[in-house]
């Protein structure tokens, strides 16, 4: 989908410029290193787990929102300070997995109490979150053969853009639904795009 790449490409640059550049600054201003921003994302982002396994949606989202700003910026502060290292991306791509699916597993959590059992939300937060490691995984193989691995639709900033809108108006369920429905077609529509461009030549004969 170039159209829509370019549209999300356009849209970041957008943000960077306007937000991710300012606001990065003063957190360098303020003693964030890269590494403590994404820690500090996560550990927001944890809290939002536990916020949604006790049913306070409102504050999850908000957390969500809060955590995923951090955890953009630290990128940033990166490249402003000069510290963009290969330590810094592994922990960074890690934390994203470990935010996701603390929040996802503190819907899941929800969803398995007695009061609030619900059997198909519970295998919708199953769905969404091995939908959003595939999505993540395509593209970590891909880029492991020298491919981009970047086509796709629902990749994480589209996600976090999901699940906190759905949860900061209360209604996590339908974000369930969305993200059980378009993670796991993101994934095969990543894996079809690089199948397509690939060749059947052994890895590592280029």
């Amino acid at each position: 989908m170039p159209s829509l790449q370019t549209a999300r490409y356009a849209l970041r640059g957008k943000i960077a410029r306007w937000f991710e550049e300012p606001a990065s600054a003063v957190l360098d201003k303020l003693g964030f290193t890269p590494n403590l921003a994404t820690l500090t994302g996560t550990a927001i982002s944890v809290g939002a787990g536990v916020a949604a396994a006790d049913g306070r949606f409102v504050l999850a989202g908000v957390l969500v929102l809060v955590g995923a700003t951090f955890d953009m910026l630290d990128g940033g502060i990166a490249r402003r300070t000069g510290q963009v290292s290969d330590r810094g991306a592994l922990l960074d791509s890690v934390m994203d997995r470990v935010s996701e699916g603390a929040l996802l597993l503190g819907l899941l959590i929800f969803y398995t109490r007695s009061a609030t059992f619900d059997q198909t939300l519970i295998i919708l937060a199953f769905i969404a979150f091995s939908g959003s490691m595939m999505v993540s995984y395509v593209r970590a193989r891909a880029e492991g053969l020298g491919m981009k691995g970047t086509a796709g639709f629902a990749t994480r900033p589209e996600r976090v853009v999901v699940i906190t809108v759905t949860l900061l108006i209360n209604q996590p369920d339908w974000g369930l639904w969305i993200l059980a429905v378009a993670t796991p077609l993101s994934a095969l529509y990543r894996f079809w795009a690089e199948w397509r461009s690939a060749d059947d030549a052994p890895s590592g004969s280029k």
